[in-house]
């Protein structure tokens, strides 16, 4: 097998892997804010998946100098994609529903596609297009059924998700600009070392007001896979697909997110799909193939051409 057709398949199961994780983890994180609110929670998990990650770096890769320019690099994209990313989307969850919240989240492709095309850094094609359109469709069609409530109750959760949006699809690009030399497992380290800081002081009059002894064992093991699951290992997996093979291709893979959420749903707490979330499941399987083969970054078709 060529070895572009592993490297392919290599990232494909492991977008599968993040589409898994974080459709779990809209459920598993809310599950917690009875015990502890949207911002301790996320100063916690950070400072974990940060000291995580610290060490895993040390002991994988050790020390290594940077090329000029990757450290401010991202430093700012770990801003963008950690702490204001984090931030909107963790007071964006308190203040909606996980449906609408899902819902909102799903139209990253989409953002993601857009802006590619605006900046140059993606060709766009027709086949892409259906793609994302489909996708789109098929989101609908599973997240809808379980009732959408777009009202005045909801609507600042409803923009701090939009907003959301719009941080992920800046920083899901900034990767393309970070320097091929520089690994996936050292740009998550920094962006998130970087991003700790903010959400650390966002968070920290909750955590002094934290009753500790009063957290009880399920929160703690939310506390738990929210920073290695969804951060260390979700990250780490999306950032080495995004430098593989773009950034359109690579965000096509959250519209199966919802799918996760409502087969989770199924498993684990008895809830019946309705048969038209079976028909969007499939429109979103076909999109994502569609939008997945559909074309090549106008980086990597330099490279071919240069190789």
């Amino acid at each position: 097998m060529p070895a572009a057709a592993r490297r392919i398949s290599a990232d494909d199961l492991g977008m599968l892997l993040v589409c898994l994780i974080w459709g779990m983890n809209f459920s598993v994180t809310k599950s917690a804010f009875d015990q502890l609110a949207p911002l301790p929670f996320t100063a916690i998990r950070f400072v974990v998946s940060s000291l995580l990650l610290w060490v895993i770096i040390r002991i994988a890769e050790g020390p290594a100098k940077l090329p000029p320019g990757a450290l401010r690099q991202l430093v700012i994209l770990g801003v963008l994609g950690n702490t204001f990313y984090q931030l909107v989307f963790m007071l964006g969850l308190a203040r909606t529903t996980a449906t609408n919240s899902a819902l909102i989240l799903s139209t990253v492709p989409t953002v993601v596609a857009v802006f590619a095309g605006v900046r140059g850094l993606e060709r766009i094609t027709p086949r892409m297009r259906w793609g994302i359109a489909l996708g789109t469709v098929g989101v609908v069609l599973v997240i809808a059924i379980r009732g959408v409530g777009f009202d005045r109750a909801t609507l600042i959760g409803d923009l701090l998700t939009v907003a959301a949006v719009l941080f992920w699809a800046g920083y899901t690009l900034g990767l393309r600009r970070v320097p091929e030399s520089v690994s996936p497992l050292r740009v998550t380290t920094i962006t998130t070392l970087a991003g700790m800081p903010g959400l650390v002081l966002a968070g920290l009059p909750g955590v002094i007001r934290l009753d500790w002894p009063a957290v009880n064992l399920h929160a703690w093991l939310a506390v738990a896979y929210s920073s290695i699951f969804s951060l260390v290992v979700a990250y780490l997996l999306w950032n080495r697909s995004v430098k593989a093979i773009g950034g359109t291709r690579t965000a096509i893979y959250m519209c199966l997110t919802p799918v996760v959420a409502v087969f989770g749903a199924w498993l684990l707490l008895g809830e019946r799909p309705h048969a038209l979330q079976g028909v969007g499941a499939i429109f979103i399987i076909v999109g994502v193939l569609l939008t997945r083969t559909g074309g090549e970054s106008k980086e990597l078709e330099r490279e071919k051409q240069t190789a």
